[in-house]
């Protein structure tokens, strides 16, 4: 296996979540517009649940990501860091869904919490397993 390609497992899934950030970045100011909000929320639901979409995955992602990019730098297995990589992706684009969608409980905001916990957990372990030489 050539190191490179660990990397590059990692390069792809720091660059789709950094398109996923920016999506989410996008539909904050969208909605700032719309409702002429500058700062804060406006007490208007849809900007309130648009930034807390883009809140909440700049709680996890960036974390994630120093884990996707030391394991690559360990050398993990591509397949590893591509597992935990669409894991992730997945769980945020579902959550970010489910909560654009209504602020209370729903299928996609919680399937996406449990799967970007299971990639949480998934990344410690590997990080783990790597770090004992």
């Amino acid at each position: 296996m050539d190191p490179k390609d660990s990397a590059h497992a990692a390069a792809l899934w720091v660059g789709l979540h950094l398109i996923l950030l920016l999506v989410l970045g996008v539909l904050v100011t969208r909605q700032r517009r719309k409702h002429g909000v500058e700062i804060g929320d406006g007490g208007v639901p849809g900007l309130v649940q648009a930034i807390r979409a883009f809140g909440n995955a700049t709680e996890y992602v960036p974390t994630a990501l120093v884990g996707l990019a030391v394991l690559a730098m360990t050398g993990a297995a591509p397949v590893l860091i591509h597992l935990i990589g669409v894991t992730l992706f997945l769980g945020r684009v579902l959550h970010a869904v489910g909560l654009s969608r209504s602020s209370g409980a729903t299928w996609p905001r919680a399937v996406g919490a449990l799967a970007t916990w299971i990639a949480y957990i998934a990344g410690a372990a590997a990080l783990l397993f790597y770090a004992i030489p």
